[in-house]
């Protein structure tokens, strides 16, 4: 999701549906404050839910702007038979420990 997505999302009211796991976040008062402001002009939508939305669509854009790093490994060839490489940048890393983690978080929650 986008972080410009998020407006029409909270508009709607829409619930997050996902496994939720607690974690501690510290901010500067004013961005406390602009959570805050975010809560009034969406009533409908509590604190957590703001702050939920807007660490998951930071994590997508951050992800995204990760930059293509073309590597050794050949994933396919285009339309003119050129090979099309393997990205060997901080993205497919990410995605990697991502999954990892999740498998983690979900064992931990099954036992």
């Amino acid at each position: 999701m986008k972080v410009r997505d998020l407006i029409s999302e909270w508009q709607a009211n829409s619930a997050a549906a996902d496994t939720m796991v607690s974690r501690e976040v510290r901010m500067t008062g004013y961005d406390a404050a602009k959570v805050a402001a975010l809560c009034d002009i969406f009533p409908g939508v509590d604190e957590q839910r703001i702050l939920t939305d807007l660490v998951a669509a930071a994590l997508d854009e951050l992800s995204g702007s990760f930059a293509y790093e073309p590597g050794d490994e050949i994933a396919g060839y285009d339309e003119t038979g050129e090979p099309m490489y393997a990205d060997a940048g901080l993205r497919p890393r990410f995605q990697q420990l991502a999954r990892r983690y999740m498998q983690e978080l979900e064992s931990e929650q099954s036992s």
